[in-house]
């Protein structure tokens, strides 16, 4: 059993050290040797240094912190709704809460110009040049994450204990402090360890809604060795933001550890709103969802339908179909490698904690340092098309792994242990007993994998070559061109790779949903 189960982990961990370690360390030899030809060392302290490197540092920080503080503030009230109140719709909100995960972030950005943008319906605050815009697209990503969060942590809260501290005279408010807030903080510690990562490396958001003042650290890495060929100064800012993203990492998995531990609690029952205030707390928690995590997309869809048949005609162009056609086989591909590399992670980590905590290496390593330090690698393969579906199929299959891994613990183990006692081999147990039981956690993290695939644009950026420009670079292009004209056709653009994005999302996890209801 061990050699198989060493067999199993030998391509994913391989995969691992050749796109992620590999390039990770060859960072490292950039970013304190320099230049290689002359072999000049470089202080490790020196971004401290420069202002300007420190004040992009320093804003990355401070925008990830205030998008964890506002995303609390606004996802925890509605998370106590959504946990605390049974109404109509409410369990299509909470299927709704999915949709940000499937949106690729060039879209979300695209939706948040369209409502505060120069063209945009609230055009007349001028919120242009400012941090607002790239706060709110953060909030847009990351508040459902915190709302989802936040409701499955109170439904894990003791109704007996809360009775009690009722039953003692404490107050709703005093019942919530004491009982309620120290049996949810370690998950909304948990989500908030995500949101500072997602936004703290992210890279689509802040290239487009940043402007030049409020970008972060990930698009000054990619400005450095994009534009101005400066690969030591951006190797060791990479490296110095891999250790930042690997302490909130690490921090995250602490946490994660404590949730693991099984607890049988008897949960608060939900009620019905009877009261005028009630319903008007109901109110509220939709229209922040509305207004941060569903106004972006109807934003888009709105001003794409407005934009004209001339503009639509440009779908059918030899460059979008040439760019949508690059797109599906891309990510078709990259699919399939996630698949394959997240189903023998998952079966190989069933008994070892440090395949794991390698599950989740491609989400501390940001996609920019990634396509870094392959570009720096393996200088000679960058125009490779394996080696760009390969880097696609790393960031992927996390999803994969993570998902059916966690369904592989629930497996019951006598249900495998009877097959075999039986005669039938651990390949047949497997195709016959436990895939059945966890293919559902498969589609879903298939479904996850192919939403990152269909809307990656960091590596794609730096490994593709011109011919293989897909959606989300053809949709960055024309936001570069200047003009009206360009600015509507992206859009129009944006609306057509949602619904791809939303289409694969709805097909590979839709069946899953379908045998959950019939049951």
């Amino acid at each position: 059993m061990v050699s198989r189960r060493a067999w199993l982990a030998l391509i994913p961990l391989l995969s691992l050290a050749v796109l992620l370690v590999a390039p990770v360390l060859r960072l490292a030899v950039e970013g304190w040797w320099g230049d290689l030809a002359t072999q000049t060392p470089v202080s490790p302290w020196a971004l401290w240094t420069d202002p300007y490197l420190r004040w992009r540092v320093l804003w990355s920080v401070l925008q990830a912190a205030a998008t964890c503080i506002a995303a609390l503030l606004l996802g925890l009230p509605v998370a106590w709704v959504l946990a605390r109140w049974e109404f109509a719709g409410r369990s299509l909100v909470l299927r709704l809460l999915m949709l940000p995960f499937v949106v690729p972030t060039l879209v979300a950005a695209l939706g948040v110009l369209a409502l505060f943008g120069p063209r945009g319906f609230f055009a007349g605050l001028q919120l242009q040049d400012t941090p607002w815009l790239l706060l709110y697209g953060n909030l847009f990503f990351n508040l459902c994450v915190v709302v989802r969060a936040g409701v499955d942590a109170l439904e894990q809260v003791s109704a007996a204990r809360v009775a009690a501290a009722r039953t003692l005279g404490a107050t709703p408010w005093r019942a919530f402090w004491r009982v309620e807030w120290p049996a949810i903080l370690p998950w909304l510690a948990s989500s908030l360890c995500l949101v500072f990562l997602y936004c703290f490396a992210g890279f689509g958001l802040a290239l487009v809604l940043g402007g030049q003042r409020y970008a972060t650290v990930e698009v000054e890495i990619y400005t450095l060795v994009a534009h101005e060929l400066q690969l030591a100064p951006a190797s060791l800012l990479a490296l110095w933001m891999l250790l930042l993203t690997g302490a909130v990492a690490w921090g995250y998995a602490l946490i994660e550890k404590r949730l693991a531990t099984p607890t049988r609690v008897q949960p608060i029952a939900r009620q019905r709103p009877s009261r005028p205030v009630h319903w008007l707390g109901v109110a509220a928690a939709l229209a922040v969802l509305a207004f941060f995590c569903a106004a972006p997309l109807v934003a888009i869809v709105w001003r794409a339908a407005h934009a004209g048949w001339d503009t639509w005609a440009l779908v059918a162009d030899a460059e979008t179909l040439a760019a949508l056609w690059n797109t599906l086989r891309f990510s078709a591909t990259a699919l399939l490698l996630a698949t394959v590399l997240g189903v023998l992670h998952a079966l190989a980590a069933q008994s070892s904690v440090a395949m794991r905590a390698a599950a989740f290496l491609p989400f501390v390593v940001s996609p920019i340092t990634v396509a870094f330090g392959l570009l720096l690698l393996y200088p000679q393969w960058t125009a490779s098309l394996p080696l760009l579906l390969c880097a696609y199929a790393v960031l992927a299959y996390p999803f994969v792994a993570k998902s059916l891994a966690a369904a592989l613990d629930g497996v019951p183990e006598h249900l495998p242990q009877a097959a075999r006692s039986l005669g039938a081999s651990p390949w047949r147990v497997f195709w016959r007993v436990t895939l059945p039981m966890v293919a559902p956690a498969l589609r879903r993290g298939m479904a996850f994998a192919a939403a990152t695939a269909l809307g990656e644009f960091a590596v794609t950026l730096f490994l593709s070559r011109p011919e293989w420009a897909t959606l989300t670079t053809l949709i960055y292009a024309r936001l570069g061109r200047p003009g009206a004209a360009n600015g509507d056709a992206a859009l129009v653009l944006a609306c057509v790779l949602m619904a791809l994005a939303l289409a694969a999302f709805a097909l590979i996890e839709g069946p899953r949903r379908a045998q959950s209801t019939h049951a």
